[in-house]
């Protein structure tokens, strides 16, 4: 169940996309995958085509034909603002970020790395007993 506030804030962010909802048709087909008769007899995926881009989106996410509208423009926003801000948007960037973490360390990155290991190590062996034995 999608709250009136989630809405408020959605048509806010397609207002400020420039999408106006007489841009957008909208059709209600029946959805595939799990579910089994319920699926096939009722028609909850949701087909939004956008007009001006020509952009469409197809959303199935729940069984529930009210929430998946709500689904559907929020994908069509997050698409939409992807053709626009490019690297700005915020997809782009957790992309950005994760292949940062993933690069590889320079070599004097990783010889001070390995140096400090070398080191932390040699501390832990000098902790040892204390005693007549040794």
């Amino acid at each position: 169940m999608i709250t009136a506030e989630k809405w408020e804030k959605l048509l806010a962010w397609m207002e400020k996309l420039g999408i106006a909802e007489s841009d957008l048709e909208e059709h209600f087909i029946r959805g595939s995958g799990k579910g089994g008769q319920k699926i096939n007899k009722t028609s909850s995926c949701v087909q939004l085509h956008h007009a001006p881009t020509g952009t469409e989106i197809r959303c199935h996410k729940t069984r529930s034909q009210a929430d998946n509208r709500y689904w559907a423009r929020r994908d069509l926003c997050e698409k939409i603002e992807e053709e626009l801000l490019g690297e700005q948007s915020k997809k782009q960037q957790a992309f950005e970020k994760i292949r940062r973490q993933k690069r590889r360390r320079s070599r004097r990155a990783k010889a001070r790395m390995l140096d400090d290991k070398s080191k932390q190590g040699q501390k832990k062996r000098m902790r040892g007993r204390v005693g007549p034995d040794e």
